[in-house]
Order: C-alpha cells, then structure tokens, then sequence
C-alpha cells in the first residue's frame, strides 16, 4: 500500500530537511513551519523513498528522507507517472502536482554530497485542502483527465 514515509522541514532555506514525523499541510502555504511555506506555487516537494535508495546505490551516498529537500517521502506511488493536475490524497490533505522534476538550469542548494535528484525525481504539489499528515498516512492516487492539449505525457507543460 501506498504511503507517506517521512514528513519534513528545515528552519532555514540552506539547511537540510529532518524528519519530523508529522506535520500540518495548509492550502495555499505548504508545510507549518518550514523554510520554504508560503514562498511560491511550489508549496511542498515529494521524492520517493526508491529515488533516494537508488541515489544511494548508484552515486555511494547515505542521503535518507528529507536530504533532497523534500516535505513529504512517499513509498509505494510512482511520483514520475503522475501529470500535472493530478492529484494525490494523503491523509486528510488534498494536494495537486504542478510541476514535475526541476530545471536542470535552476538553482539547487540542496543536494547530498553533490547529487541532486530533484530534476529527475522530484515533483511539486499545491495543497487545495490541509491537514496534519504523518508518516504511515496512506496516499491515494486521484487522476484527473488529461484532456488538456498543453500538457505532455511526463506532464510538463509546453504552452508558449
């Protein structure tokens, strides 16, 4: 069953995520508390606990949850299938994906002994309903129609 591994946040943009264990998702913000809450659209950031094992197999690193910068560590939901407008319940919070990876080309601060794995295993999500979430919460993929002519298979988006 698909679920949430880690929940996380740091105090300070710079700094690493740590596992807090459970946290308050709010609709509009992202994660009470963290650094990054309230600053963009991109209001929490998810990798897969697989993402980071194979990061770890491949580059011989020991990063865990929260090392790439991510809010929320999922377990069992394959983070890249999903397409922008999708949405994913976890717990009592409703999020929507809105980006998928990060620009090769963007800053990132955040990586684990130089890997970053957000531009390729990393996805976005606005929070449409809050809640407080916890590691073991169960996530439930909700797809939504991909009707919309300006959205590619891996989701991104290619209007001019």
């Amino acid at each position: 069953m698909a679920h949430l591994v880690a929940v996380n946040r740091s105090q300070c943009r710079t700094e690493p995520k740590v596992d807090i264990g459970a946290g308050e998702l709010i609709a509009g913000r992202g994660l009470a508390g963290d650094a990054h809450a309230g600053i963009s659209e991109r209001e929490v950031s998810l990798v897969a606990i697989e993402s980071i094992a194979e990061a770890n197999r491949v580059h011989g690193i020991q990063a865990g949850p929260g090392s790439f910068a991510d809010n929320l560590t999922t377990q069992g939901v394959d983070l890249l299938a999903l397409h922008i407008g999708d949405r994913l319940r976890i717990g009592p919070a409703l999020l929507e994906v809105i980006q998928i990876g990060k620009p090769r080309d963007a800053a990132h601060t955040y990586n684990f002994s130089g890997v970053s794995i957000l531009p390729d295993a990393g996805i976005f999500c606005r929070v449409l309903e809050g809640g407080h979430v916890r590691r073991g919460d169960p996530i439930e993929v909700l797809p939504t129609p991909h009707n919309n002519p300006y959205v590619t298979p891996k989701g991104q988006d290619t209007a001019v």
